[in-house]
């Protein structure tokens, strides 16, 4: 029992320790912004990339442990969104530092597609657990999640990095296929969740 205790409070820590650290990576990429040196940029990377890999470890040692709660199902979702809350506008307010006005502007719709999915999909779980859906993300949310996380690596490297190996139409078609499997949870979520919807608008009458 005791041991089952630690690992649920060893992966609770792992999703709540997303927000800290994209925190960090937010104030070590301002300031590296207006005054560039190696060490920071490293720094603020790093914390940016721990905080995209705690989401990958949170979720395989909860199934791996059987330690999966309704409170992690709800709780891995709000430090994503924290996350992209962060990041996004960051991102944008880069690319526009830096002179990249075209790349600042696609960056501006992505984050508007994505955080309005977002808000989208919590009200569709809003309205599901009024008919006690589970609120879990599907393999379409999972594979957004897996793909986004990268991609913001990748873009934040490609706008600040002091040494650059990354293509820049590399990352642009990674940027792309985010946008289409954005759309297609959007999709799927919305068609899973109709009947649920339905009902609620029907329930009036």
């Amino acid at each position: 029992m005791d041991s089952r205790k630690s690992k649920l409070t060893f992966v609770t820590f792992l999703t709540v320790l997303r927000l800290p650290l994209v925190a960090a990576f937010l104030i070590g990429a301002v300031i590296y912004s207006r005054r560039p040196s190696t060490w920071l940029f490293y720094l603020s990377f790093a914390c940016l990339i721990a905080s995209a890999v705690t989401d990958l470890f949170d979720g395989l040692l909860a199934r791996k442990w059987n330690v999966v709660t309704k409170f992690g199902g709800f709780a891995d979702p709000l430090m994503d969104k924290f996350f992209y809350l962060v990041t996004w506008p960051l991102l944008i307010y880069i690319a526009a530092t830096n002179g990249h006005y075209r790349h600042s502007i696609v960056l501006l719709a992505v984050t508007v597609m994505f955080l309005s999915r977002d808000q989208w999909v919590s009200f569709l779980r809003s309205i599901g657990s009024m008919y006690q859906v589970s609120g879990q993300a599907n393999w379409s949310g999972k594979l957004r999640t897996a793909m986004n996380f990268p991609l913001i690596c990748c873009i934040y490297h490609l706008e600040e990095a002091p040494f650059q190996f990354l293509p820049p139409l590399g990352v642009y078609i990674f940027e792309a296929a985010a946008i289409i499997v954005n759309l297609m949870t959007l999709y799927i979520y919305t068609r899973n969740y109709w009947p649920y919807l339905k009902k609620s608008i029907q329930s009036g009458e």
